[in-house]
């Protein structure tokens, strides 16, 4: 009789265990999303629906919801790179390195891992893609400067789907040298290239592997920011979408492995440009929502996780001219990144002769100043002292962050605009701050509290029963 209870039970834990598998995996990375970065985002949408109190995205409403260190082994302030590579191989690593150790040793990565024991991998981002999250999927280099040795490892991972708004560099060397083009370096490893959505749906069927990129003339270091899209721009949640119908295809008896980075949370946030950043981190919970609905079909098989490489920007909530109260609603009147609205005022600069008048009219049009925003006198000059300088004496000066080169008239705009909304940015760099972390599906309760972020793919390896 004991005999019988034992085996009775080991088939109980058994099931438990295959029941708790993950088959399909979805892993996200909002680059440089913090904790706040979130916490703004739900609140600005409650303000929107005339509320104080936050409106959920779907994410952070996961079963689980925790967090995580991100310095590197080099760092207390991890960057892209070494951070990427963590969250891809549970190692840490220094500053600039990407899918090696410490000692600049390769190191596998989980998607690596999952190819071997069978499974379709996918790597998408909103950024080009041999950037350094993306890159620390497959590639193993000493710096992630090196886009041209970073995309050269892209045949050699034999995945089956990358997407992206391109490549950076596809025929010169890190060091300036010429080297053969990389396109056809892809069609010789068998990936077939599809420029845009509607050539990935007329190339489908007969691709066996897939680089599905942005149109050849659009942007190939990333893809338009959410507030700046035009109609036919290539989606994150396009790009979900696609990668999910791809690694279905055909041959996913052993599921899947996917990657999916919102890389430009971070370019906005290295600007410290908040209506951007908050449209792009909705930008990210619609491709999240693509995988949800295919969660919901398949529950007890499909795992998803969500967490970030770092904080970018020290986000915080509140000012000590705004008492206690916030103003997010303020950012609904921005109507586009702060970088077009650089290229609107260079564009005002070549006309010649302009006015406080026309700089006035622009800015009540793309920010809602004098409009639908209150600008106080102190405000007023901060602008005018501006336009003075750079105009009228014909000083241009231009804000520069890691991504983006503006006009200074610009960057104080978006200042006067995170005083109207009462936020505050401590940095126009990365921070040590926790990321959080989110899991619904298969084998969720691992991620139940505070974490490493090199634990993090150790763990989905656990639930994916992929040998670590």
């Amino acid at each position: 009789m004991k005999k019988l209870f034992v085996i009775v039970m080991l088939l109980m834990t058994m099931g438990h265990l295959s029941a708790q598998q993950a088959k399909y995996v979805f892993y996200f990375i909002g680059d440089g999303m913090g904790l706040n970065h979130v916490n703004t985002t739900e609140m600005y949408l409650g303000e929107m629906e005339g509320r104080i109190g936050i409106k959920n995205l779907l994410f952070p409403s996961f079963t689980v919801a925790s967090y995580a260190n991100s310095h590197s082994a080099s760092n207390s302030i991890t960057d892209s790179a070494a951070g990427g590579t963590a969250l891809a191989t549970g190692t840490k690593t220094y500053n600039n390195a990407m899918g090696v150790d410490a000692d600049k040793n390769p190191v596998e990565s989980f998607a690596e891992k999952a190819k071997k024991a069978g499974k379709r991998v996918g790597i998408t981002t909103s950024v080009s893609i041999d950037h350094a999250t993306p890159g620390s999927q497959y590639a193993h280099e000493e710096h992630r400067s090196m886009y041209y040795e970073v995309a050269s490892w892209l045949p050699k991972s034999n995945f089956d789907f990358f997407a992206g708004s391109g490549f950076l560099k596809t025929n010169k060397t890190y060091d300036g040298k010429d080297a053969p083009e990389l396109f056809p370096i892809f069609e010789q490893a068998g990936y077939t290239l599809a420029r845009g959505v509607n050539e990935y749906k007329a190339k489908r069927d007969g691709a066996k592997k897939m680089i599905l990129m942005e149109k050849a003339d659009a942007d190939q270091g990333s893809l338009r920011y959410a507030i700046d899209r035009q109609p036919g721009d290539l989606t994150l949640a396009e790009i979900t979408e696609s990668a999910i119908d791809f690694l279905m295809k055909e041959n996913a008896k052993k599921g899947f492995y996917l990657m999916i980075e919102g890389g430009k949370i971070d370019w906005a946030s290295h600007a410290n440009d908040a209506a951007t950043m908050v449209k792009e981190l909705e930008d990210m919970d619609n491709a999240v929502k693509v995988a949800y609905e295919f969660y919901k079909k398949h529950p007890k098989e499909t795992l998803i996780v969500i967490t970030a490489d770092h904080e970018t920007g020290g986000l915080s909530m509140g000012r000590s001219s705004g008492g206690y109260t916030l103003n997010l609603k303020a950012l609904s009147y921005q109507k586009q990144s702060i970088d077009v609205l650089s290229r609107y005022i260079t564009d005002l600069r070549k006309e010649g002769k302009t006015t406080w008048e026309d700089v006035k009219a622009l800015l009540g049009e793309k920010m809602g100043f004098w409009k639908e925003l209150q600008i106080t006198w102190e405000q007023e000059k901060k602008l005018r002292d501006c336009f003075e300088e750079t105009f009228t004496k014909n000083r241009a000066k231009f804000d520069e962050n890691m991504y983006s080169r503006s006009e200074q008239l610009a960057a104080v705009a978006k200042e006067v605009m995170a005083e109207q909304a009462h936020l505050w940015w401590s940095s126009g760099s990365h921070t040590a701050a926790y990321v959080p972390v989110y899991a619904v599906g298969a084998g969720c309760q691992e991620f139940v509290g505070k974490m490493d972020n090199t634990e993090i793919i150790r763990k989905i390896a656990k639930v994916s029963g992929v040998k670590w």
